[in-house]
């Protein structure tokens, strides 16, 4: 398994950083390798990537969800292998902490050569940093999905 964890803060209210979050559709607007998400139901999206010129498509269930503070999913089926939670921390009236975390198995020799070499370190660095453009420059969240989603067993 590889993982990764990039924090940055951004220049919005927590509620806006949530918001804009929990709006999977927009995630190609900062994303890079990101085609296309389409938010199946409450707890199901399902994604296109094309990441070192390798097209995968899958199914993401989010596994916990609670307004202003964390959005968790895993991958469900197929054979992209990855997990993933999203922090929120309230810094001030208008500033927000936000926390990636993200684990997932490389397959496949581009990846796993590309997970060695940093790779993905860089593109998540370079994706929160796009998210934090992308909502300062908005300045509002462009919907919002406010459902809490409780982690199974709980």
């Amino acid at each position: 398994m590889s993982g990764v964890t990039e924090t940055i803060d951004v220049h919005v209210p927590v509620r806006t950083a949530y918001n804009q979050w929990t709006q999977f559709e927009s995630f190609p607007q900062f994303m890079s390798g990101v085609e296309s998400i389409r938010q199946v139901d409450d707890r199901r999206t399902h994604w296109v990537t094309k990441v070192g010129g390798v097209r995968r498509e899958f199914d993401a269930e989010i596994t916990e969800q609670h307004p202003d503070e964390r959005i968790a999913w895993k991958s469900v089926g197929g054979d992209t292998k990855h997990a993933g939670v999203v922090t929120f921390h309230r810094l001030g009236d208008q500033d927000t902490r936000v926390t990636v975390q993200l684990d997932w198995q490389p397959s496949g020799v581009v990846e796993k050569a590309g997970a060695a070499v940093g790779v993905d370190d860089m593109q998540v660095k370079a994706d929160t940093k796009r998210f934090k453009e992308y909502i300062e420059e908005r300045g509002t969240e462009s919907g919002q999905w406010r459902g809490d989603i409780q982690r199974p067993g709980l």
